[in-house]
Parts: structure tokens; sequence; C-alpha cells
């Protein structure tokens, strides 16, 4: 597809352009730096930065945004004593940009803080994941100092109903000095977003780009021919359903599957792999990759919504002797392999199925996702970034912003499995996913391949692709943590101020705002509706209003299995009884327009019941989140981690409430109370590596804890019933004050974490497990954090337990990890 020859600019453009060169020189400076011309909004995002303005940019993927972010760096360094911080949602993001300020400035003008890594924290740019930075504005920080611009990168992952709401704490206890630099994808409510950021904040621009610097082609997979998703007119695509499919798609019939059978593979092992394979090879990869190859499409990013599915399309594809490399480009791969994975044991090479992987890579495929050992993922991003590897298949988590832009993006489905059931993916998650295909600089165009399968709708594949946005919703709610923290700093009344500025509460008040008005508009309904049921017999409000009832309970039935069903039946008979002599005595039963008024107060009725409910909204969103922090204090200071000061309404922290101002985590007073109760003094290391694991693991949906007879004996098993007695007295506590209750703990990890820090085999460890590599490390690095935190917070023998479970933990596979993991 052709493209429109660029734009010649006119003498009044270039006349502005030379007045912008004069007003703003630093961003001029930095323009002729870059390779490139600024895009408008680039332009637009790095001029309000040097005027001192604090910028969110909402741009789709691969537009550039983080060249606002790289300006804000530029500034940062033209003032000797000015420091920036840069934030971002993973530590693997944090990892990436840490090695391009490392080219950029130099070693010791770059940090790196992700919790479990420390590198240089006293530099002038410090990359960190947002959790690292929350807790350094609770603690008051010294690094604080200076701090002239914070970065937020993926802003709009505060949304993540887990840890978005770290991102809101950021953005609220920043120092108000301090200009903020928030980088989003595009998001429909970018507005709201920027306004509500000005309130807390201070001078914020918002800046919304639409636009995708490198254009995006829609196609669709049928059979094995490619079709594009929408008609052409000339070189330009309109927004049209592209005729060419939807008769193919006719043609095709209902019966017929999305693609011609593969010969499919070897079947055997367990049954969710075999069920794997039949579900994966229905159509042919290998020719699906050949006809992207010989299209000059790839690099490809093949995007399956599972890891085992992933894992079984490189197999697929090996097993059908594809290969995509130049023998000189599997020397380099081996070499790059080779050198980055020297660290690890020869022992554990098998175990994780490094020699496999190799030989995947060297043919240019490699599968990406959670469940891989973080050196492996790391290689793979590296040998795609230098174009080695040439087709990734990955799970979504590769759309979370690491940099691995590619040609192509293919979608083998549009439905995912979240726990519970397949849903269709979201217009926001297409728009991500597929966001990744065009590189800057690189490509004129990107690809999306969308596979058809039956039952699609080709009107609703275009209407999926042309929403580029989706709404940024708050996932803010008070944890003890931070009801602690903003007591010790604020106050009560002050924090409660605090909290009522949180996004969660401003799109909750704005909320209030359009109910509101739906409320006095039908309130006036109401009051019409009133009088269209007056009646000159008598008062038919009051008539109406004994139907309504009647009704009602005439419908309302009694089950059989409820306590005193029959006594129950008796009084709703009797009621029955009465208001049916009541309706026959009341004066408007008589009248003979009697039925056309109850019409009305039909009406009446029911938009009474729906205009109470909107009144209950309005009254549980106002002051929500100060509620909630209300209850919290409540049974903080029940549980004697905050007390009532006597000469004021004012709260202080006790001792304990300090110990938990430290503790950051889902079970953050559960922690807290089993270290205050010495619940743990009796566990060696391996044991209280063990209880951290139950603490932190969140297992899968249908995963159940193991039994007791698997769960290591003695002193753990005292502990761990202590730990769950404590549960449940918190669990009691929180539903008597009406706040989020408390995870109850999980014992899955507990065997294979107690073997590990036993020095236990690799091998034994991840089959005990259940786990793929990845998944054990990751969990392994959260046990990490967790023992570091209670090393902190104690003292005596479990300070020194929690120092050595930290060590019997941090070994092997677990201690090899580059500064991303």
């Amino acid at each position: 597809m052709s493209r429109p020859e660029q734009h010649q600019a006119s003498p009044a453009e270039r006349y502005a352009a030379q007045r912008r060169k004069r007003a703003y020189p630093v961003t001029e400076l930095f323009q002729s730096q870059l390779s490139y011309d600024f895009d408008p909004f680039q332009r637009e995002a790095c001029e309000r930065l040097e005027e001192g303005d604090s910028v969110l940019v909402a741009a789709p993927t691969g537009a550039g945004k983080t060249v606002v972010a790289e300006f804000a760096v530029f500034l940062t360094m033209r003032d000797p004593n000015a420091k920036i911080f840069y934030t971002a949602p993973i530590k693997a993001l944090s990892n990436q940009k840490f090695n391009e300020f490392v080219r950029r400035y130099g070693p010791s003008e770059v940090g790196l803080l992700t919790g479990d890594t420390n590198i240089n924290s006293q530099a002038r740019i410090v990359v960190m994941t947002t959790e690292v930075l929350r807790n350094m504005l609770y603690a008051n920080s010294p690094l604080l100092d200076d701090l002239a611009y914070v970065v937020m990168d993926e802003v709009h992952y505060l949304a993540d109903r887990f840890r978005g709401a770290v991102w809101e704490e950021v953005i609220i206890h920043l120092p108000s000095e301090v200009r903020l630099v928030s980088l989003s994808a595009t998001v429909s409510n970018a507005e709201e977003f920027g306004d509500w950021l000005q309130a807390v904040r201070g001078d914020t621009q918002v800046i919304v780009s639409e636009h995708r610097p490198i254009p995006l082609d829609y196609h669709v997979r049928a059979g094995s021919r490619l079709v594009d998703l929408f008609e052409t007119r000339g070189d330009t695509y309109t927004d049209r359903v592209n005729p060419e499919l939807v008769n193919l798609v006719r043609q095709r019939g209902r019966g017929q599957s999305g693609g011609p059978r593969s010969r499919g593979g070897r079947r055997g092992g367990r049954n969710w792999e075999a069920r794997v394979r039949s579900n994966d090879e229905r159509y042919n990869r290998a020719e699906l990759v050949d006809q992207l190859d010989r299209a000059n499409m790839l690099p490809a990013i093949f995007f399956i919504f599972s890891r085992a599915g992933c894992d079984a399309a490189v197999q697929q594809l090996k097993r059908s002797g594809i290969c995509l490399t130049t023998r000189e480009e599997r020397d380099e791969i081996r070499w790059i392999v080779e050198s980055r994975c020297r660290s690890l044991l020869d022992e554990d090479l098998g175990v994780l199925g490094y020699f496999q992987w190799l030989e995947a890579l060297e043919l240019g495929i490699a599968s990406h996702h959670a469940g891989l050992l973080p050196a492996f993922k790391e290689v793979v991003e590296e040998l795609f970034q230098n174009k080695l590897v040439k087709l990734v298949f990955a799970t979504e988590t590769l759309a979370l912003g690491i940099n691995m832009p590619a040609r192509t993006v293919v979608l083998e489905k549009l439905d995912k499995f979240n726990g519970e059931g397949r849903v269709p993916i979201t217009p926001g998650e297409f728009t991500q996913l597929t966001g990744r295909a065009g590189r800057r600089g690189i490509d004129v165009e990107g690809h999306a391949v969308v596979l058809w399968r039956d039952g699609m709708n080709p009107q609703q594949l275009a209407a999926l692709a042309s929403r580029r946005s989706y709404p940024l919703n708050s996932s803010f709610r008070p944890t003890y943590n931070m009801a602690v923290n903003l007591v010790d700093r604020f106050g009560r009344e002050r924090t409660r101020d605090v909290l009522e500025s949180s996004f969660a509460q401003f799109q909750a008040d704005r909320a209030v705002v359009d109910i509101a008005r739906k409320v006095q508009q039908q309130r006036e309904s109401l009051a019409g509706y009133e009088a269209a049921m007056e009646c000159h017999r008598g008062d038919f409000f009051s008539y109406s209003r004994v139907r309504r009832e009647l009704s009602d309970l005439e419908r309302k039935k009694i089950r059989e299995d409820m306590p005193n069903a029959h006594a129950e039946r008796e009084r709703r008979q009797q009621r029955l009884q009465e208001l049916r002599h009541e309706m026959r005595m009341h004066p408007c039963h008589s009248c003979p327009e009697r039925e056309d008024h109850a019409r009305w107060g039909e009406r009446y009725w029911r938009l009474k019941h729906d205009t109470d409910r909107l009144v209950r909204q309005i009254e549980s969103r106002t002051g929500a989140v100060a509620q909630v922090f209300d209850r919290l204090t409540d049974a903080l200071i029940e549980r004697g981690y905050l007390a009532q000061l006597t000469t004021s309404d004012d709260l202080a922290l006790t001792s304990h409430g300090h110990s938990l101002k430290r503790i950051y985590g889902e079970r953050d007073l559960l922690i807290a109370e089993c270290i205050r109760k010495q619940a743990w003094l009796k566990l060696d290391a391996a044991g209280l590596a063990a209880m951290a694991a139950a603490l932190v693991f969140e297992p899968r949906r249908d995963e159940d804890n193991p039994p007791e007879r698997f769960l290591p004996r003695g002193g753990f098993r005292e502990a761990l019933e202590h730990t769950e007695r404590l549960w449940e007295e918190l669990d009691e506590l929180e539903e008597r004050h009406g706040v989020p209750r408390t995870v109850p703990l999980a014992t899955g990890l507990v065997p294979a974490m107690h073997r590990w820090a036993r020095g236990g085999r690799l091998d034994d460890v991840l089959d005990e497990a259940g786990l793929q590599a990845g998944d054990f490390v990751r969990w392994s690095k959260q046990v990490l954090d967790l023992l570091d935190q209670i090393e902190k917070v104690t003292t005596g023998g479990l300070k020194r337990t929690a120092r050595e479970a930290y060590d019997a933990v941090r070994h092997g596979i677990v201690a090899y990890a580059s500064v991303a993991e």
C-alpha cells in the first residue's frame, strides 16, 4: 500500500518554526541530537516541560512517548543539582531503561532500585519500580532531596486491580515542586485523568495523540489466504469491511474450520499436552510463517494466551523443519546465549530445557512468557531486538511495554481464559497487542493478522480494530499499611482529605454529579406522575401504595427450607387479607377511571424504585474512600496499632503501628500480628522461608492447599496453626468493621520452598512445586522481599533467622538473575 508524500512546509509554517526555536532553545537543542524530526505531540510535550509544567502524554504504542521522558532526563542533566526518577510497572522494563540510560549517560550517572536490586542509588538518574518510590515517599527518604522530575511510564497501569493503587499514592504524595511526566497508552478519558492530575499536582498539560507514526494494516487469514480487513479506495483504507472478506466468509460456510488442518504431531504425555496440540494444530503454522516470510512480513510476534501453547508452537515449528536464520546468524546466536548464561550451573541446564531452547533460538524461533527463567526471557528480547530471532510466540505479558517491536503481530484467537472461563479480549487489549507491529525508523508499515475462526463476525472484528482506546478507571483502595503511614504523616483528618483527593474519589464524585442530575430529572417526572394519578374520589396516591404492596406481597414466595416458614406464610396470608380489605374499602376503588389512574401509579412506583436506587448510589459514593479509611482505623485501634490521643481527637501510632508502617503486601496486618504475637520464633531458616511462601503465594483459582502430611513437620506446623488462628481473628475483626478481608494463607508453594531453602535439587523442587522455572524465581523473589522486610522490623532471634532464610533462598537460579528480575 503506497503512502502519501511528506508534507512540504509553507513559508508561514517555516516562520512559526523559527519562532518556536527562539522560544524553546532547550527543546530545539534536544531535537538537533535526534536522528528524526519531532512529531507534533512530542514537540508540544517537550515545550510544556521546558516551560515548567507537568505533562500527561497519551499516545498509541510505538508512537514515541518515551522521547518525552528522555527530554525530561536531558533537562535534569543540564542542572548540576537536579535528579530524576524513572518509574516503570515491571522489573524487566526497569532493567531495559537502566541499560539504555547507562549507554547514553555512563554508569556513574544511572542507578537502579527494584526492591531486590540496589545499584548506585545516589545517582542523578535512578530507574525504579513504582512500589520502591511509594515506599521512599512514606519513609521520607533522603534520596528524594533535589528531585526535579518523576517519569511514570505506563501510567494507565493504575487501573490494575492488584498494584494500581501504588500509582495514585505516588502521584498524591510527591512533593509539589516535582514535575510529573506521565506516559500512557491512548485512553478514552485522558482529559478526565488530566483534570485530576491538575487538581492534585497543579499545572499539568494533557497531550493526546491518536496518530501512529507507522501505519497499521489489518489482515485476516482465512484458509490459506491473507485478506485485508478493511476496504481500500485507491491507496487509502476506509473504515468499511472489505467485501472480499465478507464474500469469502460466506462461501466457506458455517461448518468449515478456520484453516486447513495439519497432519498433527505426536500425541502422548499428559492429557493437557494433547489438548494443547489438538487446539493449536488446527492450522499449519509453518505454512503461515512461510507465507509471512515470502511477503516480507517478518519478524513477527504470535500472541497465544497460553504458556503451554507458546511452547507447543515452538516445538511444532521445530518438527516442521523450518529455519529462519543463516549460518552466520546461528553462530552469533550461540555466542550470545553462551555468554549470557555461563553462570548457570551445569546440572541445572537440562532441568531448564536449555539445550532444546538453544536449538530453537538457532532456528530463529522462541517463546516468551512468565514461566521462562528471567535470563532466558532477556536473551530472547536481546536476540529479537538484534533481528536474530525472527519469530516469537508470546503471551500478553509481552505487550506491557518491553521494547520488542515487530513488523507483524499475529493473533491466533480473540478470546482468553481469565481463570474462570474464556472471555473476549477487550478493545484496549487488542490495541495494546497489535500496537507492537511496525518498527519506527525500520518499517514503513506494520501488519496485524487475525486468524479466522468459526463464529467470527467481520463487522465485530472491524469494530474491535477501529476502537483505539479504552477507559482508565481507578483501582485505588486504602490498606492497613497505607492507613498507618498516612496517619503518622498527616494525622487522621488531613489523611481523610488526602484520600478524598484520590482519582478513585475524583471519578466517584464526577459520577455523583451525573447521577444527581438524573435523580433531579426523575423527581420532576415523579411529580408529574403524581399529578396525573389524582382522583376526585380521594387520595389515589395512598390507594396506589396499597395496590403496590399487595402486588409485591402476592409475588413473594416463602422458601420451604427457611426457618419458621409456616409462621411466615401465615403472616403473609394475614397481611394479604388486610390489604385486600383496605383496597376494597378505599374511596378510589370505585372510581370509573381507576385503571387509568393506576397506570400512572405503576409508572410512578417503578420510577420511584429506580430513583431510590440512584440515591443509595450517591450516598455510597460520596466520601467512599474516606469511609473505608475510617473503618480501617477503627479496626487498627481495636487491635492496638493506633491509639486515640488524650489531648485531641487525633490518632497516633503505637510501637506495633510503627512496625506495620514498613510491611507492604496483601497480608500486611497478618504479618504484623504474627511478628507481634511471636508466632514464628521457633522456626528455623527453612521453616521461615516456607512460611513467607505461604504469605506471598497466590494459587490458581482451581488449586487447593496440599494435605497437611505434605507440609514440613515439627515447628513449622505449630507456627502455621498459630498463624491461621491469627488470620481467623483478623477475619472476624474485618467482618465486624466492614473492611476488605485478608486473603487466607496459601500453602501450595510451602513444601517446595522448604526443600529449596534446605539446598534441594532444582529438578526436585520444580517437580514438587508444579511450576515452571520463571514462576518459581518470581515467587522466590517475593519471598526474599518479605524476608527482608521481616529482618528490618524485628530484633533478636527472628531477625537472625530472617537473614539466614534470605541467604538460604537466594542460591542457584534464584541468585542468578540479571538486574531485570
